[in-house]
């Protein structure tokens, strides 16, 4: 098999997935300019796009498939909350979150699946 044969699906995921998202969000860029950042659109903008993140991280918790369907609800709900608290203690730090919340589910996972 020769290397562009392996590399194709991942030529498909950046023409597909990857390339349509970015003409958008480059497109969002040059049009918000200027804007005030404290305006009722940029807040309600905003606003929606915290929502829809918290639905799509809410339904992965609590609607697994694949592996992760193997670990119980429990654990993927505690690895949640230390996550969470551990963005509010460091200093609101995303990335101190995301490796807590990350760590405790593989180790929750690791000592609790079946």
């Amino acid at each position: 098999m020769t290397a562009t044969a392996e590399l194709w699906p991942y030529l498909v995921l950046v023409v597909v997935g990857f390339l349509p998202n970015e003409i958008w969000r480059a497109l969002g860029l040059v049009l918000a300019r200027g804007l005030n950042e404290e305006s009722q659109i940029v807040l309600w903008s905003r606003a929606v796009a915290t929502a829809i993140l918290a639905g799509v991280v809410a339904k992965l918790i609590v609607f697994s498939n694949g592996a992760l369907a193997n670990i119980p609800l429990e654990v993927r709900m505690g690895a949640v909350l230390v996550g969470f608290v551990t963005f509010l203690v460091v200093r609101r730090s995303a990335l101190a979150g995301v490796l807590a919340g990350e760590a405790t589910l593989l180790l929750g996972g690791y000592l609790f699946a079946p």
